[in-house]
């Protein structure tokens, strides 16, 4: 079908199987996927792309009986992965394999190591690598129509054909600089299962507004949400069209004793109120008696004197003078917040592990005991 010159069609189980023969002799691969999500819980795989520096296909999994022979290819942990933003791409094939490719390679994250910006867009990032500047027309198309268009697989096989002399690109600049291990713990940690296992006990941490509730309505909350997760999962429909946020909060609030004021909760529609009011007021009667789960640390702001605010602003000096020493955004080695929590005796801080531990942390801690200072030399902060 393709029709497009050097780009592969993959359809049928025998060509799936000679194309993950021929991957599997590779040291790496750029992986790239489109998918739906709009109307389900799920995301619905439409298309892959893969290419490697010797050949490029799109793989239809719309058409394949299975994909068995690519999965088994990306759990081949030989061969490396190399995706841009790769979580949903993860999460995708988590929910397909039941653990997510390893090991990976992401763009995005190797990207800020040179001094391109924090969690740069890839159309962004192929413009300042390779000067081509990606079509993005497609975006936003439905990937599930057959069949697609001619400019669609242009545009779907351009992403990991560009991917892949990104990825060149980083992986020689990374590695003349001696960077190229720093990024080792961050992708082990897009591999691990654990973030994309959806919990319904868990699923109250996803909830906007949360950090407003305490107490009973806390815990109210969480099994609204445990319940909604539940719903969703079992239905394969998004979160937000089984209830909403806001709407959650507002009966973890106001804690409606029955129909008539579980009715009244603004935005509660009235087909889930005839085919679950019941079950939803169990819930906040269920809930109520529950000890809630206290608020994730990174949930809470942490309130500090004027005192202690002003000593936040010499640590932002401090990483900005890190970040200019390793020609890096300050971005990548510490946000205010995540200052602010290192001071409040955050020991899980991120800015305290691994590479940004020997670039700023140590730093940090050695000004916090006083054992480092600032001064002005010509004109310049210096340490």
């Amino acid at each position: 079908m393709s029709g497009v010159p050097g780009v592969a069609w993959i359809d049928t189980a025998p060509a799936l199987a000679a194309l993950c023969e021929s991957l599997s002799q590779a040291d790496w691969i750029a992986l790239d996927t489109e998918f739906l999500r709009e109307k389900t819980y799920y995301p619905k795989l439409c298309l892959v792309q893969v290419a490697t520096q010797h050949e490029v296909a799109c793989i239809d999994p719309l058409a394949l009986p299975d994909l068995t022979p690519l999965l088994a290819l990306l759990s081949d942990t030989s061969i490396t992965k190399v995706l841009h933003s790769a979580r949903q791409d993860m999460e995708l094939f988590y929910h397909l394999a039941g653990t997510p490719p390893a090991p990976v390679f992401d763009t995005q994250l190797a990207a800020p190591l040179l001094g391109f910006a924090d969690q740069i867009g890839y159309a962004n990032l192929v413009r300042e690598l390779t000067g081509v500047t990606l079509d993005k027309l497609h975006t936003r198309a439905d990937w599930s129509v057959r069949p697609l268009t001619t400019d669609q697989l242009h545009y779907a096989a351009d992403d990991v054909i560009h991917l892949v002399t990104v990825y060149l690109a980083l992986r020689e600049r990374l590695q003349a600089r001696g960077r190229l291990d720093w990024l080792v713990d961050d992708f082990r940690q897009l591999s691990d299962s654990a973030l994309y296992a959806a919990h319904p006990e868990q699923a109250w941490r996803r909830v906007k507004g949360i950090n407003r509730l305490r107490g009973t309505s806390l815990s109210i909350l969480q099994a609204l949400a445990a319940w909604r997760e539940q719903q969703a999962q079992h239905t394969d429909r998004p979160r937000g069209w089984i209830l909403k946020d806001e709407v959650m909060i507002d009966i973890a609030r106001h804690k409606p004793a029955s129909l008539q004021a579980l009715g009244a909760i603004r935005g509660l529609g009235e087909g889930l109120l005839k085919r679950a009011g019941t079950e939803l007021l169990e819930i906040v009667v269920t809930g109520a008696g529950n000890r809630p789960e206290p608020l994730p640390d990174e949930g809470v702001r942490v309130r500090l004197d004027e005192g202690q605010q002003a000593l936040v602003d010499v640590m932002m000096a401090v990483v900005r003078i890190s970040a200019q020493e390793n020609a890096l955004n300050p971005a990548m080695l510490a946000s205010r917040k995540q200052l602010e929590a290192l001071l409040a005796g955050d020991t899980g801080n991120t800015v305290m592990q691994g590479w940004r531990r020997r670039l700023v942390g140590e730093r940090l801690q050695q000004l916090l005991r006083g054992d480092m200072q600032l001064a002005v030399k010509d004109g310049r902060l210096v340490l």
